[in-house]
């Protein structure tokens, strides 16, 4: 393990539902402080980094649309869920001082800048921490989706997957004890696998765009800044 970073831009993609901590909704500020902490030490390494939370600790879109609600108004819903979220996350990292602009795909002046190519590769270059809001703009596409289409859009070298766990397995180690910890894979042997890491459109764009995926358990405290240096337990999906 080195003490100079692997990657110099990542996204990190972290789900609403760490943001909860133990809670069973909202936002646990302890765990956004956190989480804010081990960005901010991983922009002292000099690494710029874009973020993209999800929404699922305010709500889910799908949930209409299982109770035979519209799912277009649902997605929309969800997507201000995540506004809410990035919204949080930047409080955190201002007490940190950290430099830090939320980019909306939903415009809302009022509240954060609108999102475009031009705006996240001027505000990386000042050496500020984007968090990318309102997923793709778009309903029927996740926050893994927007996290890979961002990835691509601001240049990337690796997406950064904060999940619950400590990489992939082949089925969910907290259900089945006898469940396979995979160290690295191809974005190929994901999709013929059915690992649910991220979606298969996700993955599909990272594997297009030559951008491997890291997996690696949110919840560790400094974890980040380790698996930027090489160390920790994670998941590699790369083709290379």
């Amino acid at each position: 393990m080195s003490s100079e970073p692997v990657y110099k831009r990542v996204l990190l993609k972290a789900s609403g539902e760490a943001l909860m901590g133990s809670q069973g909704f909202g936002i646990d500020v302890a765990v956004a402080d956190r989480i804010a902490s081990d960005i901010a030490e991983a922009r002292q390494m000099g690494v710029e980094v874009g973020v993209v939370v999800g929404g699922g600790n305010i709500f889910r879109g799908v949930a209409v649309a299982s109770k035979g609600g519209d799912r277009v108004t649902g997605d929309h819903m969800g997507m201000l869920g995540t506004v809410i979220n990035a919204l949080a996350l930047a409080t955190s990292l201002r007490k940190l001082n950290i430099d830090t602009v939320v980019l909306s795909a939903i415009s809302m002046p009022e509240l954060c800048e609108s999102f475009s190519q031009r705006a996240t590769l001027y505000h990386l270059s000042m050496g500020r921490v984007v968090i990318f809001a309102g997923g793709t703009g778009n309903p029927f596409f996740t926050t893994d989706s927007a996290a890979a289409l961002r990835a691509a859009e601001m240049g990337a070298e690796a997406i950064f997957k904060g999940t619950q766990v400590d990489g992939i397995y082949s089925a969910d180690p907290k259900k089945d004890p006898f469940a396979t910890r995979f160290d690295r894979l191809t974005h190929q042997e994901v999709l013929d696998k059915g690992l649910a890491v991220m979606d298969v459109a996700a993955v599909a764009l990272a594997r297009e765009n030559s951008i491997p995926i890291i997996v690696f358990s949110i919840h560790e405290k400094g974890g980040f800044a380790e698996i930027l240096t090489g160390g920790g337990l994670k998941t590699i999906v790369s083709d290379n």
